[in-house]
């Protein structure tokens, strides 16, 4: 799970459940990879009461759950994580399969734009670049090749230049199904492979180079944002 899992007692679990203010599925079904018994990644954001933060025992800034799959971030540390680009937050604020949504997690919508900023073209090329070094290594090392993680390595790189030219987070990949399953299986000559990730490179740095995103995220407006839901949550 992204950045650890927090262990949750029971208490915690309820208290999440009751403060969650957006819960979506992202992960191959909304990517348009998925097959009947694909899993559901479940993420979700929780707004924890504004007087928890006052006691010693603080609410968890992440955990495992609470629903089934899923891993749930504490609004700030959501929006802390939003700011420096990481697209595995920043597809919770693009996926369609939306589960649960209050007020709050509206206006986490509505603010998404302003999390983006060129700093994306780093974190989804590190994230990419990470895995296919690591695919590379283990081919050298044992001559197998990790299939799932250079289709990822793949789709990160097609997010990263889409965001970058459209200021849209890309989740839906239909258009690149078959070629993307085909590297899942393994049927694609890891050459043309690694050929295919060359080429999504260059269009990753030419899409920097001419993006319209800002040169940093709006955080005026996502510590107003912030701040309202805290006020809202003084109870």
């Amino acid at each position: 799970m992204p950045g650890g899992a927090w262990v949750a007692l029971p208490g915690v679990i309820e208290l999440v459940e009751r403060h969650t203010v957006l819960a979506v599925v992202v992960g191959s079904r909304a990517y348009g990879l998925h097959g009947p018994d694909s899993d559901y990644d479940r993420r979700g954001v929780y707004a924890a009461p504004t007087r928890a933060f006052w006691h010693l025992d603080k609410p968890p800034t992440h955990l495992d759950g609470p629903a089934a799959e899923q891993f749930s971030w504490e609004f700030e540390r959501f929006c802390m994580l939003a700011l420096q680009g990481n697209p595995t937050v920043l597809e919770v604020l693009w996926s369609p399969l939306i589960e649960t949504i209050t007020a709050d997690g509206e206006r986490l919508l509505a603010a998404r734009r302003a999390f983006l900023s060129r700093r994306v073209a780093e974190t989804y090329g590190s994230y990419a670049r990470d895995q296919l070094d690591r695919v590379a290594a283990r081919r050298e090392r044992t001559g197998e090749t990790n299939h799932k993680q250079a289709m990822h390595m793949i789709r990160l790189l097609v997010a990263g230049a889409h965001v970058l030219r459209t200021g849209e987070i890309l989740l839906d990949v239909r258009h690149l199904r078959d070629r993307l399953l085909a590297v899942r299986r393994g049927e694609l000559p890891w050459d043309a492979v690694a050929a295919w990730a060359a080429d999504l490179l260059a269009e990753l740095a030419d899409a920097a180079a001419t993006t319209a995103l800002p040169e940093q995220p709006d955080r005026e407006a996502v510590d107003r944002l912030l701040t309202a839901v805290r006020e809202r949550n003084l109870q």
